[in-house]
């Protein structure tokens, strides 16, 4: 699996509209997996905003089971001076900030796409990714004996 193809379909969502100033794709805990920006001078903390988004998107995800109203398709936060959406691709959740004018239709319209592609494309790098190997029974044994006395120490 290819990490670039996450690469290749964020700078297609920020092509799609001129509007479009960052893509942020980060998984359901928050951690940062790929992302893009247009030329800018302001900076911001990309990992940040993308553990927020991901929040704010699960919250209102089990908003939505809690309420048994459907699945949640897109999370929109409009500010002053820009948007931001969010939006599931299965394990993760992609994130585009946008100019206040932006067009809202064409954005559903470009996760919507970006939404089930990226799902594919991040399905296989985490099926891909090496098994973590579980302890063996004796490093088990040996890491409660160390705890043991970890705790008998004053």
């Amino acid at each position: 699996m290819d990490v670039k193809a996450f690469d290749k379909t964020l700078n297609n969502i920020i092509k799609s509209e001129p509007g479009i100033k960052k893509v942020i794709l980060v998984d359901k805990t928050g951690l940062t997996i790929a992302h893009v920006s247009k030329f800018t001078y302001q900076s911001f903390d990309v990992d940040g905003v993308g553990a927020i988004a991901s929040a704010v998107f699960c919250a209102s995800e089990e908003q939505g089971k809690s309420l048994d109203i459907g699945e949640l398709r897109i999370v929109t936060s409009e500010f002053k001076n820009g948007k931001i959406f969010a939006a599931s691709c299965g394990k993760g959740v992609i994130c585009v900030i946008t100019d206040p004018e932006i067009n809202i239709g064409m954005i559903r319209l470009v996760l919507k796409k970006s939404a089930e592609e990226l799902q594919k494309i991040l399905s296989e790098f985490l099926e891909s990714r090496a098994p973590v190997p579980e302890a063996r029974k004796s490093e088990e044994e040996e890491l409660k004996a160390a705890l043991s006395e970890l705790e008998k120490i004053p």
